[in-house]
């Protein structure tokens, strides 16, 4: 899907229709929205800490990439919590979780559940699907993207 693609379909606009979410539709993105924002924060707040005392023996390509990760989770998330640029934030954050499902099942040798006996890849997968219906979908009508919209629209009348 071409990038005016996903502006062209807007938020607050049903997929492959004219016709607008419904309340409880907006509801629901916006839970989502909220959802995957809270753990982007978190995650990327937890890494902060690196900035000060990164731990012995670690990499300093790894130790670079998590930096940079402490940078732009927490930028995402916020874009997602205020529903702007919601479909490249998501995508942004889709893209971030298939290299965690890529560093966990190649270092922790993860099966795709999490077992007594270790981590699995369903967490990540959960997370990744999130993204990928924000993606789809966009922010729903309660978000920065749908005001953004109807101004867009009120001018051009």
């Amino acid at each position: 899907m071409s990038a005016s693609r996903l502006d062209g379909l807007g938020a607050g606009t049903g997929v492959g229709s004219i016709e607008p979410y419904t309340k409880v539709q907006d509801t629901a993105l916006l839970v989502l929205r909220l959802v995957v924002a809270a753990i982007f924060l978190y995650a990327g707040s937890a890494k902060w800490p690196f900035w000060s005392a990164p731990p012995e023996g670690m990499s300093v390509v790894l130790l670079n990439v998590v930096k940079f990760l402490s940078i732009v989770e927490p930028l995402g998330s916020l874009a997602l919590l205020l529903g702007v640029l919601t479909r490249w934030a998501a995508a942004g954050l889709g893209i971030i979780m298939v290299g965690a499902i890529f560093f966990v099942r190649l270092t922790l040798h993860a099966g795709l559940f999490t077992t007594p006996e270790g981590t699995g890849l369903d967490y990540n997968l959960l997370i990744l699907a999130g993204c990928i219906a924000l993606i789809a979908f966009g922010a729903g009508g309660w978000s920065m993207d749908a005001i953004r919209k109807k101004a867009s629209a009120q001018e051009a009348v």
